[in-house]
Protein backbone atom coordinates (compact mmCIF):
# COMPACT_ATOMS: atom_id res chain seq x y z
CA UNK A 1 0.00 0.00 0.00
CA UNK A 2 1.26 3.49 -1.38
CA UNK A 3 2.40 5.79 1.99
CA UNK A 4 -0.63 8.78 2.02
CA UNK A 5 0.46 12.05 1.94
CA UNK A 6 -1.58 15.08 2.36
CA UNK A 7 -0.80 18.36 1.93
CA UNK A 8 -3.40 21.16 3.27
CA UNK A 9 -3.08 24.57 1.44
CA UNK A 10 -1.76 25.45 -1.85
CA UNK A 11 -0.18 28.61 -1.23
CA UNK A 12 3.90 29.69 -1.47
CA UNK A 13 4.78 26.86 1.12
CA UNK A 14 2.05 24.23 0.53
CA UNK A 15 2.02 24.61 -3.48
CA UNK A 16 6.24 24.38 -3.32
CA UNK A 17 6.58 21.68 -0.95
CA UNK A 18 4.00 18.88 -2.39
CA UNK A 19 5.86 20.24 -5.98
CA UNK A 20 9.14 19.14 -4.25
CA UNK A 21 7.55 15.95 -2.35
CA UNK A 22 6.28 14.58 -5.43
CA UNK A 23 10.03 15.07 -7.72
CA UNK A 24 12.06 13.34 -4.41
CA UNK A 25 9.90 10.35 -3.44
CA UNK A 26 9.02 7.80 -6.08
CA UNK A 27 5.68 7.42 -7.17
CA UNK A 28 5.46 3.39 -6.69
CA UNK A 29 5.57 4.86 -2.99
CA UNK A 30 3.45 7.26 -2.26
CA UNK A 31 -0.03 9.03 -3.09
CA UNK A 32 0.10 12.54 -2.67
CA UNK A 33 -2.81 14.71 -2.45
CA UNK A 34 -2.65 18.87 -2.30
CA UNK A 35 -6.25 20.31 -0.93
CA UNK A 36 -6.56 23.99 -1.81
CA UNK A 37 -9.82 25.90 -1.56
CA UNK A 38 -9.26 27.91 -4.89
CA UNK A 39 -8.52 25.89 -8.40
CA UNK A 40 -5.45 28.55 -9.11
CA UNK A 41 -2.21 29.00 -6.89
CA UNK A 42 -2.56 32.77 -5.48
CA UNK A 43 0.15 35.18 -4.93
CA UNK A 44 -0.69 36.37 -1.85
CA UNK A 45 1.50 39.31 -1.57
CA UNK A 46 0.41 40.95 -4.60
CA UNK A 47 -3.51 40.58 -3.10
CA UNK A 48 -3.39 44.53 -2.49
CA UNK A 49 -2.48 44.82 -6.21
CA UNK A 50 -6.06 42.91 -6.71
CA UNK A 51 -7.78 45.22 -4.53
CA UNK A 52 -6.53 48.03 -6.47
CA UNK A 53 -7.76 46.77 -9.59
CA UNK A 54 -4.50 45.39 -11.40
CA UNK A 55 -5.21 42.23 -13.24
CA UNK A 56 -2.97 39.31 -11.85
CA UNK A 57 -1.82 36.40 -13.94
CA UNK A 58 -3.75 33.34 -13.28
CA UNK A 59 -1.74 30.31 -12.48
CA UNK A 60 -4.03 26.98 -12.06
CA UNK A 61 -2.95 24.48 -9.87
CA UNK A 62 -4.01 21.93 -12.07
CA UNK A 63 -1.14 22.91 -14.21
CA UNK A 64 1.37 23.78 -12.28
CA UNK A 65 0.98 20.00 -10.81
CA UNK A 66 0.49 18.67 -13.99
CA UNK A 67 2.67 15.61 -14.43
CA UNK A 68 4.12 15.29 -11.13
CA UNK A 69 1.26 12.89 -9.90
CA UNK A 70 -0.23 14.94 -7.32
CA UNK A 71 -3.72 14.75 -6.80
CA UNK A 72 -5.61 17.78 -6.77
CA UNK A 73 -8.73 18.49 -4.57
CA UNK A 74 -10.29 21.41 -4.61
CA UNK A 75 -12.23 21.83 -1.57
CA UNK A 76 -12.26 23.88 1.99
CA UNK A 77 -10.58 22.23 5.05
CA UNK A 78 -13.83 21.86 7.78
CA UNK A 79 -12.13 20.02 10.32
CA UNK A 80 -8.61 17.81 11.01
CA UNK A 81 -8.75 14.89 13.53
CA UNK A 82 -4.67 13.96 13.93
CA UNK A 83 -5.76 10.97 16.45
CA UNK A 84 -7.66 9.19 13.85
CA UNK A 85 -4.64 10.48 10.50
CA UNK A 86 -8.27 12.09 8.87
CA UNK A 87 -9.51 15.34 7.16
CA UNK A 88 -13.11 16.26 6.50
CA UNK A 89 -13.55 18.53 3.69
CA UNK A 90 -16.16 20.61 2.07
CA UNK A 91 -16.58 21.36 -1.81
CA UNK A 92 -19.59 22.25 -3.83
CA UNK A 93 -20.47 18.37 -3.96
CA UNK A 94 -20.78 17.81 -0.67
CA UNK A 95 -18.33 16.47 2.11
CA UNK A 96 -15.71 14.21 1.72
CA UNK A 97 -13.27 12.39 4.30
CA UNK A 98 -9.59 11.87 3.69
CA UNK A 99 -7.33 9.41 5.46
CA UNK A 100 -3.54 10.71 5.37
CA UNK A 101 -0.35 8.60 7.05
CA UNK A 102 1.39 12.48 6.86
CA UNK A 103 0.11 15.01 6.96
CA UNK A 104 1.28 18.80 5.72
CA UNK A 105 0.05 21.31 7.07
CA UNK A 106 0.33 24.55 5.43
CA UNK A 107 -3.16 26.70 5.79
CA UNK A 108 -1.23 29.52 6.05
CA UNK A 109 -3.19 32.46 8.09
CA UNK A 110 -5.99 34.85 7.66
CA UNK A 111 -6.67 38.22 9.18
CA UNK A 112 -6.63 38.88 12.79
CA UNK A 113 -9.48 41.18 13.95
CA UNK A 114 -8.15 41.32 17.29
CA UNK A 115 -12.26 41.04 18.88
CA UNK A 116 -12.56 44.32 17.48
CA UNK A 117 -16.27 45.36 17.49
CA UNK A 118 -17.56 45.84 13.61
CA UNK A 119 -14.53 44.20 12.02
CA UNK A 120 -15.81 41.50 10.36
CA UNK A 121 -19.23 43.17 9.66
CA UNK A 122 -18.11 46.20 8.00
CA UNK A 123 -14.03 45.96 6.93
CA UNK A 124 -12.59 44.43 4.26
CA UNK A 125 -9.59 42.90 3.81
CA UNK A 126 -6.85 41.78 1.41
CA UNK A 127 -5.63 38.59 3.23
CA UNK A 128 -7.53 36.29 0.60
CA UNK A 129 -7.93 36.92 -3.13
CA UNK A 130 -11.57 36.98 -2.84
CA UNK A 131 -11.76 39.37 -0.05
CA UNK A 132 -9.57 41.61 -2.39
CA UNK A 133 -11.70 41.61 -5.33
CA UNK A 134 -14.61 42.19 -3.08
CA UNK A 135 -12.58 45.11 -2.05
CA UNK A 136 -11.59 45.81 -5.66
CA UNK A 137 -15.64 45.94 -6.33
CA UNK A 138 -16.47 48.34 -4.21
CA UNK A 139 -13.80 50.58 -4.11
CA UNK A 140 -15.47 50.51 -8.29
CA UNK A 141 -18.67 51.62 -6.92
CA UNK A 142 -17.25 54.76 -4.83
CA UNK A 143 -15.84 56.62 -8.39
CA UNK A 144 -13.84 59.86 -7.20
CA UNK A 145 -13.64 61.28 -3.73
CA UNK A 146 -14.40 58.10 -2.16
CA UNK A 147 -12.94 57.89 1.70
CA UNK A 148 -10.67 54.80 2.04
CA UNK A 149 -9.46 53.70 5.72
CA UNK A 150 -6.83 51.70 5.89
CA UNK A 151 -5.92 50.36 9.49
CA UNK A 152 -2.57 49.03 10.22
CA UNK A 153 0.69 50.40 9.74
CA UNK A 154 2.98 47.61 9.05
CA UNK A 155 3.43 45.77 5.87
CA UNK A 156 0.21 45.16 4.81
CA UNK A 157 -1.34 48.42 5.81
CA UNK A 158 1.38 50.74 4.20
CA UNK A 159 1.86 47.86 0.96
CA UNK A 160 -2.18 48.26 0.70
CA UNK A 161 -2.35 52.33 1.14
CA UNK A 162 0.23 53.34 -1.28
CA UNK A 163 -1.06 50.75 -4.08
CA UNK A 164 -4.41 52.16 -3.66
CA UNK A 165 -3.16 55.90 -3.46
CA UNK A 166 -1.07 55.37 -7.07
CA UNK A 167 -3.97 53.30 -9.03
CA UNK A 168 -6.89 55.14 -7.91
CA UNK A 169 -5.87 58.40 -7.47
CA UNK A 170 -9.24 60.07 -7.14
CA UNK A 171 -9.93 58.15 -3.62
CA UNK A 172 -8.84 60.14 -0.60
CA UNK A 173 -6.39 57.53 1.41
CA UNK A 174 -5.95 57.78 4.72
CA UNK A 175 -4.32 54.73 7.43
CA UNK A 176 -4.82 54.78 11.06
CA UNK A 177 -2.13 52.67 13.54
CA UNK A 178 -1.80 52.31 16.98
CA UNK A 179 1.87 52.76 17.13
CA UNK A 180 4.69 55.04 14.68
CA UNK A 181 4.15 54.56 11.11
CA UNK A 182 7.05 52.34 10.30
CA UNK A 183 8.54 52.63 13.87
CA UNK A 184 10.61 49.54 13.50
CA UNK A 185 12.63 50.93 10.90
CA UNK A 186 15.69 52.86 10.33
CA UNK A 187 15.97 56.85 10.19
CA UNK A 188 16.57 56.72 6.62
CA UNK A 189 13.93 54.20 5.36
CA UNK A 190 11.12 55.90 7.71
CA UNK A 191 11.77 59.42 6.36
CA UNK A 192 11.73 57.89 2.85
CA UNK A 193 8.56 55.93 3.30
CA UNK A 194 7.07 59.73 5.20
CA UNK A 195 8.00 61.43 2.42
CA UNK A 196 6.46 58.57 0.03
CA UNK A 197 2.92 58.85 1.98
CA UNK A 198 3.15 62.64 1.25
CA UNK A 199 3.72 62.35 -2.28
CA UNK A 200 0.47 60.36 -2.57
CA UNK A 201 -1.29 62.73 -0.16
CA UNK A 202 -2.29 60.02 2.40
CA UNK A 203 -3.74 61.34 5.88
CA UNK A 204 -1.68 59.57 8.62
CA UNK A 205 -3.01 59.06 11.63
CA UNK A 206 -0.87 57.50 14.49
CA UNK A 207 -1.32 56.12 17.78
CA UNK A 208 -5.21 56.05 16.94
CA UNK A 209 -5.91 52.79 17.75
CA UNK A 210 -8.90 51.53 16.25
CA UNK A 211 -11.70 50.64 18.66
CA UNK A 212 -14.52 49.92 16.63
CA UNK A 213 -15.88 49.83 12.95
CA UNK A 214 -18.88 50.74 11.68
CA UNK A 215 -20.83 51.24 7.86
CA UNK A 216 -19.54 54.21 7.59
CA UNK A 217 -17.07 55.25 9.93
CA UNK A 218 -13.88 53.95 12.38
CA UNK A 219 -13.92 54.82 16.11
CA UNK A 220 -10.78 54.88 17.72
CA UNK A 221 -10.02 53.65 21.38
CA UNK A 222 -10.48 57.29 22.79
CA UNK A 223 -13.44 58.28 20.58
CA UNK A 224 -11.91 59.97 17.68
CA UNK A 225 -14.29 59.48 14.71
CA UNK A 226 -13.25 58.74 11.38
CA UNK A 227 -15.29 59.33 8.59
CA UNK A 228 -14.99 56.74 5.55
CA UNK A 229 -17.07 54.86 3.16
CA UNK A 230 -14.50 51.61 3.08
CA UNK A 231 -12.36 50.37 5.68
CA UNK A 232 -9.72 48.33 4.99
CA UNK A 233 -8.46 45.95 8.09
CA UNK A 234 -4.72 45.24 7.61
CA UNK A 235 -3.82 44.89 11.62
CA UNK A 236 -2.21 41.69 11.52
CA UNK A 237 -2.67 38.10 10.81
CA UNK A 238 -3.83 35.05 12.94
CA UNK A 239 -3.30 31.42 12.33
CA UNK A 240 -6.36 29.70 11.11
CA UNK A 241 -8.09 27.78 14.30
CA UNK A 242 -8.59 24.32 12.58
CA UNK A 243 -5.36 23.58 13.73
CA UNK A 244 -6.44 24.33 17.83
CA UNK A 245 -9.38 22.99 17.08
CA UNK A 246 -7.79 19.48 16.35
CA UNK A 247 -6.34 18.79 19.39
CA UNK A 248 -2.50 19.85 17.78
CA UNK A 249 -0.39 21.44 20.35
CA UNK A 250 -0.13 25.22 19.12
CA UNK A 251 1.42 28.67 20.83
CA UNK A 252 -1.06 30.91 22.48
CA UNK A 253 -1.71 32.53 18.59
CA UNK A 254 -2.65 29.28 17.23
CA UNK A 255 0.49 28.45 15.70
CA UNK A 256 1.74 24.83 15.61
CA UNK A 257 4.41 24.00 17.86
CA UNK A 258 6.89 21.73 16.16
CA UNK A 259 10.14 20.79 16.54
CA UNK A 260 13.29 21.49 14.75
CA UNK A 261 12.20 19.17 11.77
CA UNK A 262 8.85 20.91 11.40
CA UNK A 263 7.06 17.85 13.01
CA UNK A 264 4.39 18.57 15.43
CA UNK A 265 5.67 18.04 19.31
CA UNK A 266 1.84 16.01 19.97
CA UNK A 267 1.79 14.09 16.47
CA UNK A 268 4.90 13.87 14.69
CA UNK A 269 3.46 12.63 11.39
CA UNK A 270 1.99 16.12 11.11
CA UNK A 271 4.61 18.31 9.75
CA UNK A 272 3.88 22.23 9.69
CA UNK A 273 5.27 25.01 7.36
CA UNK A 274 4.98 28.26 6.61
CA UNK A 275 2.83 30.76 9.26
CA UNK A 276 0.95 27.84 10.33
CA UNK A 277 4.32 26.70 12.47
CA UNK A 278 5.75 28.35 15.52
CA UNK A 279 9.84 28.69 14.29
CA UNK A 280 12.52 30.16 16.35
CA UNK A 281 14.83 32.07 13.88
CA UNK A 282 18.29 31.92 13.84
CA UNK A 283 18.19 35.47 15.91
CA UNK A 284 16.52 33.22 18.81
CA UNK A 285 13.60 35.24 17.95
CA UNK A 286 9.86 33.34 15.84
CA UNK A 287 10.00 34.22 12.96
CA UNK A 288 7.42 36.58 11.44
CA UNK A 289 4.24 35.57 9.59
CA UNK A 290 5.21 36.39 6.69
CA UNK A 291 6.11 35.29 2.76
CA UNK A 292 10.21 34.96 3.91
CA UNK A 293 9.02 31.78 6.42
CA UNK A 294 7.73 29.67 3.75
CA UNK A 295 11.09 28.83 1.71
CA UNK A 296 13.08 27.99 4.97
CA UNK A 297 10.52 26.36 6.62
CA UNK A 298 9.07 24.03 3.77
CA UNK A 299 12.74 22.90 2.77
CA UNK A 300 13.28 21.82 6.57
CA UNK A 301 9.60 19.68 6.49
CA UNK A 302 10.70 17.92 2.84
CA UNK A 303 13.97 16.98 4.01
CA UNK A 304 12.36 15.65 7.50
CA UNK A 305 9.67 13.61 5.45
CA UNK A 306 11.98 12.50 2.31
CA UNK A 307 14.49 11.41 4.91
CA UNK A 308 11.71 9.85 7.75
CA UNK A 309 10.49 7.68 4.68
CA UNK A 310 13.58 6.44 2.58
CA UNK A 311 16.01 6.65 5.35
CA UNK A 312 18.32 9.48 3.74
CA UNK A 313 19.74 12.10 6.82
CA UNK A 314 17.51 14.99 7.35
CA UNK A 315 19.76 18.26 7.14
CA UNK A 316 18.97 21.50 9.02
CA UNK A 317 17.78 24.17 7.19
CA UNK A 318 18.91 27.95 8.55
CA UNK A 319 16.07 29.82 9.84
CA UNK A 320 17.51 33.15 8.81
CA UNK A 321 15.17 36.81 8.98
CA UNK A 322 17.02 39.64 7.19
CA UNK A 323 14.85 42.39 6.90
CA UNK A 324 11.69 43.44 5.50
CA UNK A 325 10.79 44.83 1.90
CA UNK A 326 7.99 47.09 1.51
CA UNK A 327 6.81 47.89 -1.87
CA UNK A 328 5.38 51.54 -2.20
CA UNK A 329 3.01 51.15 -5.62
CA UNK A 330 4.79 50.28 -8.69
CA UNK A 331 8.15 52.22 -8.79
CA UNK A 332 9.00 52.65 -5.37
CA UNK A 333 10.03 50.19 -1.81
CA UNK A 334 11.83 50.25 0.69
CA UNK A 335 14.59 46.71 1.64
CA UNK A 336 14.89 47.43 5.13
CA UNK A 337 17.88 44.94 6.70
CA UNK A 338 17.92 44.39 10.44
CA UNK A 339 20.57 42.84 12.55
CA UNK A 340 21.08 39.53 14.81
CA UNK A 341 18.47 40.69 17.21
CA UNK A 342 15.89 41.65 14.34
CA UNK A 343 16.67 45.80 14.60
CA UNK A 344 16.85 47.84 11.33
CA UNK A 345 20.59 48.42 10.18
CA UNK A 346 21.23 52.14 9.51
CA UNK A 347 21.10 52.09 5.59
CA UNK A 348 18.55 50.52 2.99
CA UNK A 349 17.97 50.10 -0.51
CA UNK A 350 15.33 52.97 -1.13
CA UNK A 351 13.21 53.82 -4.68
CA UNK A 352 13.15 51.95 -8.06
CA UNK A 353 16.43 49.84 -7.36
CA UNK A 354 14.36 48.40 -4.64
CA UNK A 355 11.23 48.18 -6.50
CA UNK A 356 12.70 46.25 -9.00
CA UNK A 357 14.43 43.84 -6.56
CA UNK A 358 11.10 43.02 -5.13
CA UNK A 359 9.68 42.52 -8.21
CA UNK A 360 12.49 39.98 -8.99
CA UNK A 361 12.02 38.26 -5.97
CA UNK A 362 8.09 37.67 -6.26
CA UNK A 363 8.55 36.61 -10.35
CA UNK A 364 10.71 33.99 -8.77
CA UNK A 365 8.76 33.05 -5.96
CA UNK A 366 6.14 32.14 -8.34
CA UNK A 367 8.35 30.98 -10.59
CA UNK A 368 9.31 27.97 -8.29
CA UNK A 369 5.47 27.01 -7.43
CA UNK A 370 5.07 27.00 -10.95
CA UNK A 371 7.76 25.35 -11.87
CA UNK A 372 7.75 22.67 -8.46
CA UNK A 373 10.32 19.84 -10.38
CA UNK A 374 12.84 22.02 -11.82
CA UNK A 375 16.54 22.10 -10.83
CA UNK A 376 16.31 18.82 -9.43
CA UNK A 377 18.32 15.39 -9.95
CA UNK A 378 15.81 13.29 -11.91
CA UNK A 379 16.62 10.16 -9.17
CA UNK A 380 13.76 9.96 -7.22
CA UNK A 381 13.69 8.01 -3.61
CA UNK A 382 12.70 4.89 -2.87
CA UNK A 383 10.70 4.34 0.40
CA UNK A 384 12.70 2.11 3.06
CA UNK A 385 10.75 -0.78 4.77
CA UNK A 386 7.83 -0.26 7.27
CA UNK A 387 10.00 -1.99 9.38
CA UNK A 388 12.98 0.16 9.14
CA UNK A 389 10.99 3.65 9.47
CA UNK A 390 9.90 2.66 12.91
CA UNK A 391 12.78 2.10 14.20
CA UNK A 392 14.14 5.22 12.64
CA UNK A 393 10.99 7.22 14.02
CA UNK A 394 11.77 5.36 17.42
CA UNK A 395 15.89 6.66 17.43
CA UNK A 396 14.76 9.99 16.13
Amino acid sequence: MKHRIIVLGAGYAGAFSAGRLARQLHPDDVEITVVNAEPDFVERLRNHQAAAGQELPRRPLSKVFAGTGIRLKVARVARLDPDRRTVHVEDSLGTDTLEYDTLLYALGSTVDDHGIPGVREHAHHVATRPAALRLRERLDELGDGGRVLVVGGNLTGIETATELAESRPGLRIALATSGELGGWLGDKARRHLLRSFERFGIEVHEHAPIGRVEASAAIAADGTVFDTDVTVWAAGFAAHPIAADSGLAVEENGQITVDRRMRSVSHPEVFAVGDSAFVIAENGKPLPMSCASAGPTSKQAIAGIVGGLTGHEVSLTKFPYIGNHISLGRKDAIFQLVDGDAQAKPGAMLGGSAAQVKTAILKTAAWSVAHPTSGLPTRRHRSATAEDRTVRTLAA
